[in-house]
């Protein structure tokens, strides 16, 4: 049987991973918020925008408990898709505002429904759910974007980290330098050009 504790712990530890993927934006610009950094367009706004409305919607169509604001139907989701990336009207106190409401919202399902408590996710092969299944699901989803929100961050400006206090750097620069040559190194050896 699964208890309260572990529901609290497992509460606690996505909480963390979503302020973790909000911290990214901090100190940026527009423009590096938003731009595309991977081939397919991840950005760090998109990955936001993204864990809102997978989150309401997991947290709330799911166990009947309906997000009050309007979403993107769920199998809009290709690539490319509008819940990847901000257009220029989307603001970021918009996205991160839509994104802490959803929080407040899924909060609010967590403390009213029970672990066991029966959902139904359409578009899963099995949808019949419990509130503990879509909570490891959903952390799962969020600290996975709060790992790519990490990397697009460090591409920016070497901030790493979970936390402010942890973006700087705790070597300095020829440091890192040595550590990417010797890195880069091994990989040549490794693919026998050296």
């Amino acid at each position: 049987m699964i208890d309260d504790a572990a529901k609290d712990r497992l509460h606690h530890t996505m909480r963390n991973a979503r302020e973790a993927v909000v911290w990214k934006l901090d100190g940026l610009g527009e423009y590096d918020i938003r731009r595309p950094l991977t081939w397919t367009g991840t950005n760090l706004l998109g990955l936001v925008k993204h864990l809102s409305f997978w989150e309401a919607r997991y947290f709330g169509d799911v166990f009947g408990r309906p997000f009050p604001e309007p979403l993107p139907r769920w199998d809009d989701n290709e690539p490319g898709s509008r819940d990847m990336w901000a257009t220029e009207g989307e603001t970021r106190d918009e996205i991160v505002g839509l994104y802490r409401r959803v929080w407040a919202h899924t909060d609010a399902t967590i403390a009213a429904l029970p672990l066991d408590a029966p959902g139904r996710v359409e578009w899963w092969r099995q949808p019949e759910v419990r509130l503990f299944d879509v909570m490891v699901h959903m952390h799962g989803e969020t600290a996975r974007h709060a790992g790519h929100a990490d990397i697009l961050r460090e591409q920016l400006d070497h901030a790493t980290g979970t936390v402010a206090a942890y973006a700087r750097p705790q070597q300095g620069t020829a440091y890192w330098e040595a550590h990417r040559a010797k890195v880069e190194r091994a990989a040549r050896a490794a693919a026998g050009n050296a």
